[in-house]
């Protein structure tokens, strides 16, 4: 099994294999010794899908039974029956509950069965594992509340449907009591979550925050329009001290024409006032954001209007994409920047939020604290996290993961900080 994508997809990963285990499966370590490959895919971004289109060519040729799940069926099937015709089985995100019926299917021999569903299941029923054992993942909604021009995962994840209060309040108490230190509140848009059941965010966080216990709460990315409408409430639920103090908000252009295009339903000024506001309430806290390069129409004096806006607000973390259309999107129809011009914007940006980003880190020097270790680094050395969700690289050959350790920073990198354990 394999999966690719955002931390919904790795939810949805979770929960297959939660599935297949409780069938009786068990996974095998490569594709040359597996009975059956699985692989759980993304389409959010063209060089994604054409990494992925790559891997599942080069799996097809074991020719075994091969089951694909997740975006990319459904937002571009025919590329994905092109690269494996020979493929036993296609489930939606919506279907992550046929899984067993899916690869029960590709045991007996069949070929091209589709496992597509119309409607959303409340996921938060499903059985579900945790790959990570220090990092519990609860999805609170599926599918958004959107039409952005440029997105195609609405296609594959649908209109929003929100999962009961009441579960994820009971999902996150459970996986505290099992001794989770840090959990992750996932969807394609956390802000609109409540909107179609009579609820919103900031009572949900608030719920999940009164639950006895030690553990910390990322809350994900949430859409700035959705924030405007209760942001005077959500920056007082992010007080409360089991939260990480990040915040995820993508703007995708500095520029209000680009964004009408864009169809976001919000302007530069309302982010800026966003920024602005939990800056000034909560002075700590790491921003993150994403960024288009040249969609379709943004003019030189538009891109500049966003180099600005990144030097004004100074976000922690920019993550830059260059437009590249997806299929059957309104954007995709629009009239294209030169691949050139395109790839240079993204140069000039990637170095102003690189310089921006190594400044912002740099204001840590010296911070000692507390940090949950949540994750093995590379060679002998774990990843932390403190209160603002800084990623904080501390060197030991010692199992520190699963640990809260107080630690010093002692040197500052653009996209992680170093630090001893005192």
């Amino acid at each position: 099994m394999e999966n690719y994508g955002c931390t919904a997809n790795r939810f949805d990963f979770e929960v297959l294999l939660a599935h297949l285990i409780n069938a009786g499966y068990y996974l095998a370590t490569d594709a040359s010794t597996a009975d059956i490959i699985l692989v759980n895919t993304c389409g959010v971004k063209k060089p994604t899908e054409d990494r992925i289109m790559g891997r599942i060519r080069f799996l097809s040729r074991h020719s075994k039974p091969f089951v694909i799940a997740g975006c990319l069926p459904k937002i571009n099937f025919g590329a994905v029956v092109k690269a494996a015709p020979n493929f036993s089985a296609l489930l939606d995100p919506q279907s992550v509950d046929k899984i067993v019926r899916a690869v029960r299917s590709a045991e007996s021999g069949r070929k091209n069965v589709v496992f597509f569903s119309r409607k959303p299941i409340d996921k938060l029923h499903q059985p579900k594992i945790r790959l990570n054992p220090f990092i519990e993942i609860i999805a609170i909604s599926e599918g958004c509340a959107g039409k952005c021009s440029f997105c195609c995962v609405r296609f594959a994840r649908g209109a929003l449907f929100s999962y009961s209060k009441d579960i994820i309040v009971r999902r996150v108490s459970q996986a505290v009591s099992e001794g989770v230190k840090e959990i992750w509140l996932t969807s394609q848009d956390t802000g609109a979550y409540g909107l179609d059941i009579g609820t919103n965010l900031s009572e949900m966080l608030r719920e999940c925050s009164n639950i006895d216990g030690s553990f910390m709460l990322r809350v994900g990315m949430m859409n700035p329009d959705h924030v405007m409408r209760m942001l005077p409430v959500l920056v007082a639920a992010y007080k409360n001290e089991r939260i990480f103090k990040f915040l995820h908000l993508p703007v995708q252009s500095g520029d209000n024409e680009t964004l009408r295009r864009m169809a976001r339903r919000y302007t530069v000024e309302e982010f800026r006032t966003i920024v602005h506001t939990f800056k000034e309430e909560i002075p700590q806290i790491t921003l993150s954001t994403d960024i288009i390069c040249g969609f379709p129409g943004e003019s030189r004096e538009a891109f500049e209007k966003t180099l600005r806006l990144v030097e004004d607000v100074q976000p922690d973390i920019v993550n830059i994409s260059k437009f590249l259309p997806r299929p059957n999107t309104p954007a995709a129809r629009m009239k294209q920047l030169e691949a050139d011009e395109i790839m240079d914007r993204s140069r000039v940006l990637t170095e102003l939020a690189k310089e921006i980003s190594l400044q912002r880190n740099r204001r840590w020097l010296r911070w000692e604290g507390e940090a949950f270790v949540d994750e093995r680094g590379k060679d002998s050395s774990w990843v932390g996290r403190n209160f603002a969700y800084k990623p904080i690289v501390l060197k030991s050959d010692r199992n520190l993961g699963g640990q809260f350790l107080h630690a010093r920073i002692i040197k500052a990198h653009p996209t992680f900080l170093e630090a001893e354990v005192t």
